[in-house]
């Protein structure tokens, strides 16, 4: 975070201005959250709390309860950061930002759009359709809409041959992740 290859440091990045947004898995994923959470928000001290939106990206998955919150997150971040559960069925709540190369409307997650600085977290790891989770699987489905996952889970692109394991380049399930986030 401090010496990042590519970029500067996250810290000089973001201005105390700046509204962040930070998507983190669900109950679902065994990310280790709360492991993670706490040196990526240290490089982000200069920016006031209430700045700061996580986001549980829940996909079409249920709600996490409080009491998973904390799990996920640990109790001092839970307790500290507002944080936004997705819906993805909340269309007011949801903003278009294109169609993808396939032909299907991309919606994400209103404040994930309107944040000035956008952060995803995840564990990547082989994926059994989109080749590998993490990264972009934030953004879609964790953060989408339930029209736009369930089209990037439809038939014709699970039944694609490159749509497995390992497999990003030319698996088109992936390859709409990408341009949705």
């Amino acid at each position: 975070l401090e010496q990042p290859i590519a970029s500067p440091p996250l810290r000089d990045i973001v201005s105390a201005h700046d509204t962040v947004a930070i998507v983190f898995s669900d109950l679902t994923r065994p990310m280790p959250t709360a492991r993670v959470l706490p040196p990526l928000l240290a490089q982000l001290s200069h920016v006031p709390d209430e700045r700061i939106l996580l986001i549980n990206a829940l996909g079409t998955h249920r709600r996490n309860t409080p009491d998973e919150l904390i799990e996920i997150l640990g109790p001092e971040v839970a307790g500290r950061y507002p944080i936004l559960q997705h819906d993805a069925w909340d269309d007011e709540n949801l903003v278009r930002v294109g169609i993808s190369s396939f032909g299907h409307p991309i919606l994400i997650n209103r404040a994930y759009c309107e944040a000035d600085i956008r952060i995803v977290t995840g564990l990547i790891e082989p994926h059994l359709f989109a080749g590998f989770s993490g990264g972009p699987k934030a953004v879609l489905p964790g953060i989408a809409g339930f029209g736009t996952i369930m089209q990037n889970h439809g038939y014709k692109m699970l039944a694609h041959p490159r749509a497995t394991y390992g497999y990003n380049e030319g698996n088109p399930m992936w390859e709409e992740v990408r341009e949705a986030a």
